[in-house]
């Protein structure tokens, strides 16, 4: 005779809604805390099996509030095109305290000025980031490129067929926005003077070119 503790009962087989949905929020934590790189939406609703990129998205909403509740050091965040488990900025300082971490990176203003002009502008040739300039910028262009903030994302049909180019995942990473219309200003300096003064990026607003 079998021993009745081994019996399972059907009814104890079933998920509540609320068991299940406790579930998916811990798949999808697990998921985020051991991910490297952002991971998208489409490949996070694969993964969990579930409906499709909505839902993810309302898991990781529902996992801000508890770590905001609880007052806890993490995120979810949009990140170049995705999401990802990020620690709240007030926390940076001392994360900086940890050899293994890596550094980040330091741009010249030169540098600066000629990633501000590719983002906003993008895609876009190097005669027209000079011409925005004022001045050469091959050695800068190339340093952006060879630190991943810039690739060649084209040709332009001008004259000569010049690459033309745009901002990197990194770069987005790096900035922390989910894409170029989260930085600041974007729909402003996309736009183009209706005088053909392509010389500044500034915002008439205020009295610098920051990304900020």
């Amino acid at each position: 005779m079998p021993d009745e503790r081994l019996v399972e009962d059907g009814r104890s087989q079933e998920v509540s809604p609320e068991e299940r949905e406790l579930s998916r929020l811990g798949e999808l934590e697990a998921l985020l805390w051991l991910a490297r790189e952002p991971v998208s939406l489409k490949w996070l609703a694969q993964t969990l099996q579930i409906s499709g990129s909505a839902e993810v998205r309302s898991l990781c909403r529902q996992l801000n509030h508890r770590y905001d509740a609880d007052q806890r050091a993490i995120r979810v965040e949009e990140v170049a095109g995705g999401v990802q488990l990020l620690t709240r900025p007030q926390f940076a300082k001392w994360l900086r305290r940890l050899e293994h971490l890596p550094q980040g990176i330091r741009l010249s203003g030169p540098a600066m000025e000629t990633l501000a002009v590719i983002a906003y502008r993008q895609p876009i040739d190097r005669s027209e980031i000079e011409a925005i300039r004022g001045v050469g910028c091959g050695e800068v262009l190339r340093q952006l490129v060879q630190r991943e903030l810039v690739k060649i994302s084209g040709r332009s049909e001008e004259l000569g067929r010049p690459y033309l180019y745009g901002t990197t995942k990194r770069f987005l990473q790096l900035f922390g926005v989910s894409s170029i219309d989260g930085l600041p200003r974007a729909e402003w300096v996309r736009q183009v003077d209706a005088r053909g003064d392509r010389d500044t990026i500034r915002d008439p607003a205020d009295n610098d070119s920051r990304l900020d």
